[in-house]
């Protein structure tokens, strides 16, 4: 026997099978119930082991994980060692509010994603001691011989020993839309990847058609789908660009606070002043340049976007991942199931020297044949008739109607015959009675064709579907065309033209033949499949789902690059990449094998003018993301197979599709796409660039006001005057005002032009800098004017509450002024719609009545130490507020006045 290791590494298709059972000590007749039993203790259960569910502590715990949350523990704490117990339970009260949100949010998220065990086939046929028997799939142990037919999931990895007709799905692995046709003979080639290992069937991929007898070579862990899945495991999270960002935006906050304090705390001491009283303007400074409001409103901004998301169709697995996704500056998406519908659709009929074009997609009978923009009337079309029944008759796969949905039963090609036939008017109960099949020869790879007999008006046909250029070479001629063999050969060689046109549109190409055979004849055999007569051909392909075209045309007017990566072959993937507008005419597809041959840099060179990547295996895909991550992009990953995991997991941002979306894949995202329509992909990145909009119109107004006070208070200390507020002062400024109106701005909608701009830049902080010197200047604003009403009150000889009570006025009608300027960038205040955003319009009607409160209530006024200012005190204040709106203004107009048109 062998290690587990050994196993997983094993070359199998590459070992006669006769070789393979004396290693795995089996045989044709399978284990004994013994030893199979013996087996499952040393290699374990053939189960894929789940993703372990974080601890409820975990997500906890998560949510703290912030520079901005250890900001404000720090101030919380100090507050505490002040007895300032008010303050103290303000700033814990956020912080606490702040996780409870996020915690919702993720453990949601995660109990309605987690669902990997559902990729497992439940049973599986095997034969132990002779005699078959049907098991759970995990009870399957190396060596055990396994039977598959039609319809039934693989349930481990399989070296082939016999097969009949025998097609597998491995589209969740390679991405190839067509089922493969495998094969129990040897295959001497080393370093072989999995979609060219014909001998071998792996766990999780599906029996199209036939029937097979395999040996089981790994199980579990040990298989293809398992080696993934550990792949995805050992693949680190990434850090989403606001994460990023906030991290960075935290750090200036603090060295912003620890040097301004220091130095405050530094000049105050030289100066002679109380140390207790130095340190207590100290936290006053750091409670007024800390927005302790921003991350409870971080995480609403996010919150507010998933759930505008969700109605969309869009599920967001974890908060910052929103505003990654609108980062993006490239989507690497899978070809199969995602820019394409998974479903084979007949596109083009060749018959009696006309083209059709086939109205319709997918596999829903609806649509029509045209030639020349008109319906072509089979009447009149004999031949085009005859090419129509041939496909749906020399068929042995099903077109179904499930809860009003149109599916395949068998073989995606087969049924894509079937739906233009009735698309073209054939009705498939009267074809199957009219013309019964008394005999079939089933497809076989090394033929190349199938054929069926079938008996009409006491006559007999022999029809015959299959590859071509080998019907062309079984015929003796070309249906409508003269017999001559001069002319046949010319004709044969134009129908191959015809081929090759139709090839290079993408297309899969199918010929259609026939003959009469003898009366009575009610059996065929290969030897009878000559002397045909060529009706015509069905060219078909897995088309573009229309709204990923649209969406991909989106993405890039929003200068995102979209590059497809596939398991399928490089003609089609370059064909159906040029269809969507992903590449140009010139462009070129690099294959996985291409790739292994360059190292890492020369990749990420390749990385930046290739956008089609072709036959690529999961560790190609991960090389790709791994490469675009280098040259600074922003990766988001669209998927749904197995083979898309791992680089869902290493991206940016992975997502995953909702329906034909593996488990595997699904709990390797970050998002997943429940109607798996790449246009909901484009309305997610739109929904992720509002979102981080308005996580920059908080933070720019919140720390507008922090810096002004900042100022103001730092200029107190250096001046030797009394503090200009106290710290309760600048909490009820921070958390009741401010946070009224700043989670009011993550609820704006999205501002006119988002859909047009390009993505921000990779380095680029939270602020851009127009909005860091406009921060800077209105920050500036707000300082003199909340000092300079300061002083003048002192100087006229009012008392410090008074004159505090008129410098914290100021600062919260300046507030109601910043918080429109915050709505835009560049968009004027007096051309905002004030509706837009009724949360905005009910914060500041709160907001005003908490303030009025505090300056007339006798109880607010103990608790804060205000005074009740008259109308004239708050015409005053309001006039010297106003500077905030008109220095924002100038500087809007000055941005419109000098931006390129």
């Amino acid at each position: 026997m062998f290690t587990r290791k050994e196993e997983i590494y094993r070359a199998w298709y590459a070992q006669p099978v006769e070789e393979i059972l004396e290693k795995l000590g089996t045989s044709i007749d399978g284990l004994t119930e013994d030893e199979a039993k013996s087996r499952l203790e040393k290699f374990g259960p053939n189960v894929i082991a789940e993703v372990k569910k974080p601890p409820l502590i975990v997500i906890v715990l998560h949510q703290f994980k912030s520079p901005l949350i250890y900001i404000l523990l720090i101030a919380g704490f100090i507050t505490i060692l002040l007895r300032d117990f008010v303050d103290a339970s303000v700033i814990f009260g956020v912080v606490v509010l702040n996780a409870v949100i996020g915690f919702i949010q993720e453990y949601k998220a995660e109990e309605s994603i987690r669902a990997l065990k559902k990729l497992l086939a439940p049973k599986a046929i095997v034969v132990r001691a002779g005699l078959e028997r049907e098991i759970d799939a995990e009870l399957i142990v190396p060596g055990d011989i396994v039977l598959l037919r039609t319809g039934q999931k693989v349930p481990a990895d399989l070296r082939l020993i016999q097969v009949k007709e025998f097609r597998v799905d491995e589209s969740a692995f390679t991405g190839e839309s067509v089922p493969v046709q495998k094969t129990s003979d040897l295959i001497p080639k080393p370093g072989l990847l999995t979609f060219e290992q014909k001998d071998m069937a792996f766990m999780g991929s599906i029996v199209a058609s036939g029937r097979a007898t395999a040996v089981v070579v790994a199980t579990g862990p040990a298989t293809q789908l398992g080696q993934i899945s550990e792949e995805v495991k050992t693949v680190g999270p990434v850090k989403t660009p606001l994460q990023e960002r906030i991290e960075m935006l935290s750090r200036y906050i603090i060295f912003s606070t620890s040097g301004f304090g220091f130095a405050g705390f530094v000049i105050g001491i030289l100066q002679g002043e109380n140390p207790l009283q130095l340190l207590l303007a100290v936290i006053a400074m750091a409670v007024a340049v800390v927005p302790e409001g921003l991350p409870i409103a971080l995480t609403i901004a996010l919150a507010v976007a998933v759930n505008r998301m969700a109605k969309k169709n869009a599920i967001v697995r974890y908060l910052p991942a929103i505003e990654a996704l609108g980062s993006s500056t490239v989507i690497g998406s899978d070809k199969t199931g995602t820019l394409t519908r998974n479903q084979m659709t007949v596109q083009k009929i060749w018959a009696g020297g006309n083209t059709y074009t086939v109205e319709g997609v997918g596999y829903e009978p609806l649509g029509r044949i045209f030639s020349n923009l008109e319906v072509a009337d089979l009447k009149s079309n004999p031949l085009l008739e005859w090419t129509l029944r041939i496909g749906l008759l020399a068929n042995e796969s099903n077109l179904v109607q499930e809860d009003g949905i149109w599916k395949a039963h068998g073989d995606p090609t087969e049924v894509a015959l079937i739906v233009s036939a009735l698309r073209g008017g054939l009705n498939e109960e009267k074809e199957r009675l009219e013309y019964p099949i008394l005999d079939i020869l089933p497809f076989e790879s090394e033929l190349r064709y199938m054929a069926t007999l079938n008996a009409h008006d006491r006559k007999v046909y022999l029809l015959v579907k299959g590859a071509p250029e080998k019907l062309l070479s079984l015929s003796r001629k070309i249906a409508g065309t003269h017999e001559n063999a001069e002319s046949v050969e010319m004709y044969k060689a134009a129908v191959m033209d015809k081929v090759y046109e139709f090839a290079d549109e993408g297309l899969r190409v199918l010929g259609m033949a026939y003959k009469e055979m003898p009366p009575g004849t009610d059996e065929i055999k290969h030897e009878d499949v000559n002397d045909l007569i060529f009706v015509g051909l069905q060219g078909m392909m897995d088309p573009p789902r229309p709204e990923a075209i649209e969406a991909v045309a989106c993405a890039k007017l929003s200068g995102i690059r979209v590059l497809m990566i596939t398991g399928d072959n490089a003609h089609t993937a370059l064909s159906i990449a040029k269809m969507m507008g992903i590449t140009g005419s010139e462009d070129k597809a690099i294959t996985g094998r291409e790739m292994d041959e360059v190292d890492d840099i020369e990749l990420q060179g390749i990385v930046q003018t290739t956008s089609v990547f072709a036959r690529v295996s999961p560790h190609h895909k991960l090389r790709i993301v791994n490469a675009l991550k280098e040259n600074g992009e922003v990766v988001a990953v669209t998927g749904d197979g197995v083979n898309d995991a791992a680089a869902l997991k290493a991206a940016h941002i992975g997502i995953a599709m909702g329906i034909t979306g593996t488990d595997v894949a699904k709990e390797a995202s970050d998002m997943v796409v429940v109607d798996d329509n790449f246009a909901s992909i484009y309305r997610a990145i739109i929904e992720g660039r509002v979102a981080f909009d308005n996580i920059r119109k908080v933070t720019y107004f919140l720390l507008a006001t922090g810096a002004g006070m900042l100022v103001a208070v730092f200029t107190t200390i250096v001046t030797v005057i009394p503090l200009i507020m106290l710290p309760a002062q600048i909490l009820w400024v921070n958390l009741v005002t401010n946070g009224l109106q700043d989670v009011s701005l993550a609820f704006d909608p999205k501002e006119p032009g988002v859909e047009r701009r390009p993505p921000r830049d990779p380095k680029e902080g939270i602020f851009n800098r127009t909005l860091l010197i406009r921060l800077a200047i209105l920050g500036l604003i707000i300082a003199i004017g909340t000092f300079g009403i300061f002083i003048i009150e002192l100087s006229a000889g009012a008392s410090l509450e008074r004159a505090r009570t008129m410098a914290l006025t100021t600062v919260v009608f300046a507030q109601f002024f910043h918080v429109f300027n915050s709505r835009s960038e560049r968009i004027s205040v007096f051309r905002q719609n004030p509706a837009e955003n009724r949360f905005l319009f009910f914060s500041m009607i709160a907001a005003f009545t908490a303030q009025m409160a505090l300056l007339y209530l006798p109880f607010m006024q103990t608790v804060f130490r205000t005074i009740a200012l008259n109308i004239n005190d708050l015409l005053i204040t309001v006039a010297i507020a106003s500077a905030v709106l008109v220095g924002s203004e100038i500087d809007k107009l000055r941005l419109r006045l000098t931006e390129p048109r």
